[in-house]
Parts: C-alpha cells; sequence; structure tokens
C-alpha cells in the first residue's frame, strides 16, 4: 500500500464529528428549535459544567481565548505604561492583547526541557524592568504550553513579592491537572480556547474566563457585554462583544460528555510515542506531579537540518507535522518596536528544532504505529 496517498490527519474532526453525531445533533436541533442564539441557556449550563469540571468557583464563558485574556486584562485596568510579562515562546495572542490596551509585553525566557517560562528569568525580567523606570511591572502571563501547567507555585511566589496580577493562559491545556488539580485556578484568573483545534473544541472560536474571585466574575459579565450594568443599555464602563454564541456553547456540551475519554487516549497515544521515539529524537519532559492534556506533542531535533529531514521524510510516509513555532515573538516584525532587545537564547534556540506530532482522540493504533514507524532508519 502506498502509504503516502493514505496520509493521516493531523486533526481529524470529522471523525470526532461521526462517533459524536447524535449528540450534537441533538444538542444543536434544541438550539433551533429555542432560537435564543446569543447567551441561550446552553450557555449558562456549559459555564456550570465547565467550572464543576475544573472546581472553579466561577466561569465566565466569551467569544474566544484571545478575547479571554483581553477581558481579563481589561477588568485589571491594565494598560499604558504596564509592563506584562510572559513567555516569548507561545502564539501571538498572548503577547498582542497587552499591546492592544496599551500596555507592553516583556519576553520571558523559556525552560529548556518543558518549554514553559522560565521563573528565574522571569524574576531577572521583573528586576530590570523595575530598575529601568519607564514601565510598571504589572502583570504575569503564566502560558501552560502544549498542554503541560506552567510552573505556577514559582509564578505565584514570584507575583506575590512584586504584588503582581497573575493569568494563567490556558489555552492549550484545559483538562490538565498540577498536583492532582485540574487548571483553573492556579491564577488570578484563567483564560482558556475552545477554537477547533484545542483537546476541548467548539465549531468556531469561542473560550472562557475562570477566576475565584465573585466581583471578577461579575465584572468579566459586564466586560463581554459592552459594559452593562442591570440591564442592556445601563452602561456602566467600555466593554466589547465578547459573548459565546448559543451554538458553540451547544458543541461544546456534546463534546464535553466523552473529554475525559478523549483526554485519556490523548495520554495513551503520548505515551507510545515516547516508547517509540526515543531513539530518534527528545521526547517531552514532563512538568513534575502533573497530567498533561497534550494539544501538541513536540519533539526536539539535534538541529534544525535533522528537523527538516526528518519533516520531509514524514511526509513521504503520509504522516503530518507542523512546528510550534518557527520563531520566537521577540523576533516577530510586530513586536520589534515593544521588545527591549533582549536575547531569550533557549526559545531561540528551541525554534529551530521543535517538530510537533499528529496527536488527537481518533488517532487508532494503526495510525500511531505509522508515526512512529517513520522515524525508522531510512
Amino acid at each position: 500500500m502506498d502509504v503516502s496517498a493514505n496520509p493521516i490527519p493531523f486533526l481529524d474532526l470529522k471523525a470526532q464529528q461521526a462517533r459524536l453525531g447524535p449528540s450534537l445533533r441533538a444538542r444543536i436541533d434544541a438550539v433551533l428549535a429555542h432560537g435564543q442564539f446569543i447567551l441561550g441557556p446552553e450557555v449558562a449550563e456549559l459555564e456550570a459544567r465547565l467550572a464543576a469540571f475544573c472546581r472553579a468557583a466561577h466561569c465566565v464563558t466569551v467569544s474566544s481565548g484571545t478575547d479571554a485574556l483581553q477581558i481579563a486584562l481589561m477588568a485589571e485596568g491594565v494598560g499604558p505604561g504596564d509592563a506584562v510579562f510572559l513567555p516569548g515562546f507561545t502564539y501571538t495572542a498572548t503577547a498582542e492583547v497587552p499591546l492592544l490596551l496599551g500596555a507592553t509585553p516583556v519576553f520571558v525566557d523559556i525552560n529548556p526541557a518543558t518549554f514553559q517560562i522560565d521563573p528565574a528569568h522571569l524574576e531577572a525580567r521583573i528586576a530590570e524592568t523595575a530598575r529601568g523606570g519607564k514601565l510598571r511591572p504589572r502583570a504575569v502571563i503564566g502560558v501552560d504550553l502544549f498542554g503541560q501547567p506552567a510552573p505556577w507555585p514559582e509564578l505565584r511566589a514570584i507575583a506575590e513579592r512584586h504584588g503582581l496580577f497573575t493569568l494563567d493562559d490556558c489555552a492549550q491545556a484545559f483538562g490538565a491537572s498540577l498536583h492532582g488539580t485540574r487548571l483553573g485556578h492556579e491564577a488570578h484568573a484563567t483564560a482558556t480556547s475552545f477554537f477547533p483545534s484545542k483537546p476541548l473544541g467548539a465549531y468556531g472560536d469561542g473560550g472562557a474566563l475562570f477566576t475565584e474571585d465573585a466581583e471578577r466574575a461579575a465584572l468579566y459579565r459586564s466586560l463581554r457585554t459592552h459594559g452593562e450594568g442591570a440591564s442592556r443599555y445601563d452602561v456602566q464602563r467600555i466593554g466589547m462583544n465578547g459573548r459565546l454564541d448559543t451554538l458553540q456553547a451547544a458543541v461544546l456540551l456534546a463534546k464535553l460528555d466523552v473529554f475525559e475519554a478523549e483526554l485519556a487516549r490523548r495520554e495513551a497515544i503520548a505515551r507510545a510515542y515516547d516508547a517509540g521515539l526515543g531513539d530518534y529524537a527528545t521526547i517531552p519532559a514532563r512538568v513534575a506531579d502533573s497530567a498533561g492534556a497534550w494539544a501538541i506533542y513536540a519533539v526536539l531535533f539535534e538541529n534544525a537540518a535533522e528537523r527538516d529531514a526528518t519533516q520531509a521524510r514524514l511526509r513521504a510516509e503520509g504522516v503530518p507535522t507542523a512546528i510550534y513555532y518557527p520563531k520566537p515573538l521577540h523576533h516577530q516584525p510586530a513586536y520589534a518596536a515593544a521588545h527591549d532587545g533582549a536575547v531569550l537564547p533557549v526559545a531561540e534556540d528551541v525554534a529551530t528544532r521543535i517538530l510537533a506530532l499528529p496527536i488527537h482522540p481518533d488517532l487508532d493504533n494503526d495510525q500511531v504505529a505509522r508515526v512512529i514507524a517513520a522515524f525508522g532508519p531510512v
């Protein structure tokens, strides 16, 4: 058989839809029947179930993971003159939101094994920024990159010493846990994404905020709906149109029914990759005392040439791959004016050697074996 003519899907939403078809259709049909397409009953149901899932006190759904980040920072009054510390190796949304609010992202290097933000470098960057006198250290965004938790105990301790707001960018890691507890209350606020490729994905954009603070939750609800107060035309503050559509809530409710099983399948695939790929690449290090959501399974090669050659060989075998991320944020043109020129050697190096493999709950054992076999001797 010509395996290149039968490529493995990097993400297989069609297979998931076929598996969940009846429950998805029932949920969507219910919304079509009642016609409450904005903030319908499914939105409140989803918020309750999401909060219960990660044992957070409050969940507020919003229109995207990016809007979740923005609403969280808006609620704290983050703006011009404020420094927001975040990893230089992550998706652009984490850095663009502070800039949209007039604040300045300060990029921090990462741990070379886990790819998570490096607490020691964070401490140094805060001290540098404070000494510079141009920006006020204001907030830390920890990113649970690729589905594993950021080092939250260390990040919280640093933030407490410097009086900083903490925001967990959990866009890739809803369902992950740290020290036996689901992510959702490691920071003052947690933002997640329901983009279709995420472990819990909608059929369009969507996101949510989690917090233990009732006042913050109420403020998030106001900000997501144009800053309204007690009624629609009582405008208390400048807000945004950041509501989650009811149809997306319906899709997520159907998917939430099988989410635990899908997380278990992702973990099983990750373990199979661990066992089969260690001779050919550096497999992902695990964050201590945690369980990942495995949004992305990324391996490291010795150098860019080895990475690129392997990627080409896998492509020829019908195995898709992706590079997250080919360029760290501080090297992106959009952030050149905001960046203070600091070098982030680990992020810069990892970007040249990293490669992500297919990992999704509808990847069967034969496909997993094909991925592993494609790494074998030429």
